[in-house]
């Protein structure tokens, strides 16, 4: 089942010449330094993957292809995240395929000429070692229907899982996203179409994930940012809640659902979701007020929260990602409070279990809660000093405990960890951090050296879960009886329960987010609470995995 808080990847689109004019202008020229640049500016506006295509027909795409593919191997800020090396042309593919590190993403194959040639290109993507995306289309032509997505999916399901042998994991339907409010009363209902047919697959093809290029489904308001904003924000509440794993999208301008002024969110909504006739001349006559200068739902801002009391204001900056004002912010909150740590444990710990309410209910994408975490990390950056300062000048409260925290291997996400870590800190634990990238190994030995009281494991991707089941498992291999602390984007109480938990008998807790992680700490590591709270949370896990 597919909750409204799965985790969506978001392909970064820019680093294609045939959907960037500035991106295929710099390749043309060979300026290679700068579209590096925009490969980046992806990755730190959130994207976790990142599409690159070089079909234009003035280009040698090969060529280009590998050159960039070449450079971009020696940015460790962006080869971090995953390549889908997107062509028509297979010689294009199979030369990316060549250059790239690690797990790469072929977009795309499909049974359009046959499944002779279908089966000899999935061959080859699996001898790479790579996943693949597989587009709705057939011998007869793009799949438009939901009827006949799920046709040819599950036709190329069939051929791919028993003739070919592929990991049904590694597979990835691209359904066909096309555009809505076309004014042809046949493209009406193609988001419809769309999103049942995600439900569909999901239902149908185990294992198999789900992604399309988004952008399309508001190719018909192209000059108009705002309005096509909306219709992305739109189109992938729903698709999300129907089980699409990923999207290409511009990560750095995803609108959120829940800003969207009224009445333009309900007239988009008739529009995806087909509610009424009029619903596309209703949305164009609506559109010429949305209409900027290259503005943007997500970038378009009056400044009338400057003038909310400042707790409202740290929130409302959080919420937005806007860190402008923040240092500002947090100075005029820490003369309001009688300690500096007040403020991180009062308004900005609100203002990110805001955050985290949105982003669960499916209103916030992963790129504006990473932009929220930054505007956290440089208001807890600047109360730093003057929480050390109130140290020196005589707090002199005990040590509540040793806590070792580490992103797991193979993930290399810590902000979130970093302030939990930082919180923890200000309540008198003495805090161990291993990093990013931490072997399961280094963590265990490094616990049982330092004597800590609990282990924290952080992580934002999805291998991540896997890794950490897999230090439950040599800690309980071990004897060892050290609480275990999960969090990050990816866990959840009932990961925790039914993976973790069963693999450990010690105590496995989940840990929604940092303002709690210092109330869970004090029970495990306080001797009048620990066994009580411990046996409670048992029991908890236990009807979790009963339901």
């Amino acid at each position: 089942n597919i909750t409204p808080d799965s985790l969506f990847v978001n392909v970064g689109e820019r680093t294609n010449v045939t959907g960037s004019a500035r991106f295929a202008k710099l390749i043309k020229e060979g300026d290679y330094d700068t579209a590096l640049e925009v490969a980046r500016q992806q990755v730190e506006n959130g994207a976790q993957i990142i599409d690159i295509n070089m079909d234009e027909g003035m280009l040698d795409s090969k060529e280009a292809m590998v050159t960039f593919l070449n450079l971009l191997a020696a940015e460790p800020d962006i080869s971090r995240v995953p390549i889908m090396i997107d062509s028509s042309k297979w010689d294009v593919i199979e030369a990316g395929l060549k250059c790239i590190q690690g797990k790469g993403i072929v977009n795309s194959i499909s049974l359009k000429e046959g499944e002779d040639k279908f089966i000899e290109q999935a061959k080859l993507v699996r001898r790479y070692g790579a996943a693949v995306i597989v587009m709705a289309f057939d011998e007869v032509g793009q799949a438009d229907t939901r009827e006949r997505k799920l046709e040819i999916c599950r036709r190329s399901y069939e051929v791919l899982t028993e003739k070919v042998h592929f990991p049904p994991e590694d597979i990835i339907f691209d359904p066909n996203i096309f555009a809505v409010a076309t004014g042809i009363e046949e493209h009406n209902n193609y988001a419809v179409d769309f999103i049942e047919a995600v439900h569909d697959i999901k239902q149908s093809l185990p294992h198999a994930l789900i992604s399309g290029g988004v952008s399309n489904v508001s190719f018909s308001f192209r000059g108009n940012n705002p309005v096509r904003e909306a219709i992305h924000a739109v189109f992938l509440y729903h698709a999300i809640k129907a089980g699409m794993d990923m999207g290409i999208v511009n990560a750095g301008q995803l609108a959120i659902y829940d800003d969207l002024p009224e009445e333009l969110r309900e007239a988009v909504e008739d529009v995806v979701q087909n509610r009424r006739e009029d619903s596309t001349d209703r949305l164009l006559e609506l559109a010429e007020k949305y209409k900027g200068e290259g503005g943007s739902v997500a970038k378009q801002e009056d400044l009338a929260w400057r003038e909310l009391p400042v707790v409202k204001r740290l929130e409302h900056a959080l919420v937005k990602g806007i860190a402008d004002y923040v240092e500002d912010d947090t100075e005029e909150a820490r003369q309001q409070f009688a300690k500096p740590l007040e403020v991180i444990e009062g308004p900005l710990m609100d203002g990110m279990n805001v955050v985290g309410d949105l982003f669960g209910e499916g209103k916030m994408f992963l790129p504006q809660v990473v932009k929220s975490a930054r505007v956290m990390k440089k208001a807890v950056a600047y109360l730093m000093p003057f929480i050390e300062a109130a140290k020196e000048e005589g707090d002199d409260s005990k040590n509540n405990g040793k806590i070792l925290m580490a992103t797991v291997k193979g993930d290399v996400h810590d902000i979130g960890k970093n302030i939990v870590g930082v919180v923890l800190q200000c309540n008198n634990f003495e805090v161990i951090d291993l990093g990013v990238m931490v072997p399961a190994q280094k963590i265990l030995d490094t616990a049982r050296e330092e004597k800590v009281d609990i282990i924290g494991l952080s992580g934002l991707i999805t291998p991540s879960l896997d890794e950490m089941v897999h230090v439950a498992k040599e800690m309980e291999r071990l004897g060892m009886e050290t609480p275990l602390m999960i969090g990050g984007a990816t866990t959840s109480l009932i990961h925790t329960a039914v993976k973790i938990e069963p693999n450990y008998h010690g105590c496995s807790i989940y840990v929604k987010d940092a303002s709690r992680a210092v109330g869970v700490a004090q029970r495990l590591v306080t001797k009048d609470t620990r066994d009580a709270f411990i046996t409670d949370l048992k029991k908890d896990y236990e009807e979790k995995r009963s339901r």
